[in-house]
């Protein structure tokens, strides 16, 4: 997949972000709550005003995989505060990262994880923190190979459910020119 484009998010990729978003929680999340609370968390999560909003904050880089226009996988890393688990100095959270199942083990989530680095270091962070589902273990298996050490636990409500994530933290990496083709804030 050497045709994989690494993009900063425009305020016009909002729909086409919604659309994704919302397509890769339901695929991942979607079998393992009721159907209520998923749309609930979907409504208040992925809606063209809130990615809009996203898109245009400074303190959000939200990243896009790209290949020939067709959108595979994107990010977000954010200046947020941590959660009391988080001890590193300088922590920057990775907020979101999908990848479209049609694409996985190909390579695309190890490109966009470079980008969200050098995202990380353009916020002057040093380190990355970020929540998983517990009960994900293929994302929970690839942050580990990817450096991520658990560090504590936090909830997250899906709808009504409260869920328990687990917290994971790495060292953000010196940036590569090739992680990313685009300018990062």
């Amino acid at each position: 997949m050497n045709s994989i484009r690494i993009r900063a998010g425009a305020t016009s990729d909002a729909p086409a972000l919604t659309e994704f978003a919302a397509r890769t929680f339901t695929d991942a999340f979607g079998a393992d709550n009721r159907p209520e609370d998923l749309q609930a968390h979907l409504a208040a999560s992925f809606n063209v005003a809130r990615q809009t909003t996203e898109l245009n904050d400074p303190n959000v880089a939200t990243l896009l995989a790209t290949m020939d226009q067709r959108l595979l996988a994107y990010a977000q890393v954010r200046r947020q505060s941590p959660p009391p688990c988080v001890t590193q100095e300088k922590p920057v959270e990775l907020h979101r990262f999908y990848v479209d199942h049609r694409v996985h083990g190909q390579g695309v989530a190890q490109r966009l994880m470079a980008a969200v680095h050098a995202a990380a270091h353009a916020f002057h962070g040093r380190h990355l923190w970020l929540s998983v589902w517990e009960r994900n273990p293929r994302a929970i298996a690839f942050y580990k190979r990817e450096g991520f050490a658990d560090v504590g636990r936090k909830d997250f409500y899906v709808g009504k459910d409260c869920q328990s994530d687990r917290i994971l933290v790495d060292a953000v990496r010196p940036s590569r020119p090739d992680a990313a083709s685009s300018r990062h804030p």
